[in-house]
């Protein structure tokens, strides 16, 4: 199964009036990093709102080189193809790539897409979930991130949604919660049908042991094993 875990930084919060100003993303096969990635910063044609600026550090000089969406569009397309996109608040980043891709001329994401965070407040009601506390949560470093970052943030977001989503091992509770998260829309969780609630293999249980101890010595979830 293959998924793309993805982040934008924009130029400020209005869909209609702001541009996509970063946009990253890593690529997971079976819930395992490929280290396959995509990293564009890109120029918006318009200027940087400073409470966004704060928040991404991304400058108006920094962007202003930068190729435009129209310009990668067809490599975005290209590597995201079929896989199921993978977002925390999903509905904000598909809200902006789907005016980016209009402005492109092109038809949006048909992609099913995964949101972390709706996946997160069903399976720690009670917790914080914005993504720094979800990092604390499950002792993922995350001391390189000053600033949001959408490189960064997916890689972080990968991590935290290998925990949540119990990797490859369902017997960590995905199996009880998986039913009621189904896809209430392309913007929400889809569980239900989509491999992730099945009883690992063997050899599928010591591959991923391995992937723990190299990427996320110090998580719950590898301190269990």
């Amino acid at each position: 199964m293959r998924e793309i875990v993805f982040d934008t930084e924009t130029t400020g919060f209005g869909v209609e009036e702001h541009r996509v100003i970063e946009l990253g993303a890593v690529e997971l096969m079976n819930r395992l990093p490929t280290g396959k990635t995509f990293h564009t910063y890109l120029n918006p044609e318009r200027a940087i709102d400073p409470g966004a600026m704060r928040v991404h550090g991304i400058s108006d000089e920094k962007v202003k080189s930068a190729p435009r969406f129209r310009d990668v569009a067809a490599d975005w397309l290209a590597f995201v193809g079929d896989a199921t996109l993978v977002a925390h608040n999903a509905e904000f980043d598909m809200a902006f790539m789907t005016m980016e891709l209009g402005r492109a001329g092109l038809p949006p994401h048909t992609n099913l897409v995964v949101d972390t965070l709706v996946l997160a407040r069903a399976k720690l009601p009670g917790q914080r979930h914005r993504l720094d506390a979800l990092c604390s949560f499950y002792g993922i470093d995350n001391s390189a991130r000053v600033f949001h970052g959408a490189l960064l943030d997916a890689q972080l977001l990968a991590d935290v949604y290998v925990e949540l989503t119990g990797g490859l091992q369902a017997s960590f509770g995905l199996d009880t919660a998986g039913p009621d998260l189904a896809t209430q829309s392309r913007q929400q969780l889809a569980v239900a049908g989509n491999g992730l609630v099945r009883e690992p293999s063997p050899h599928e249980q010591a591959t991923h042991a391995e992937w723990l101890a190299k990427n996320v010595p110090n998580s719950l979830w590898h301190k269990a094993t």
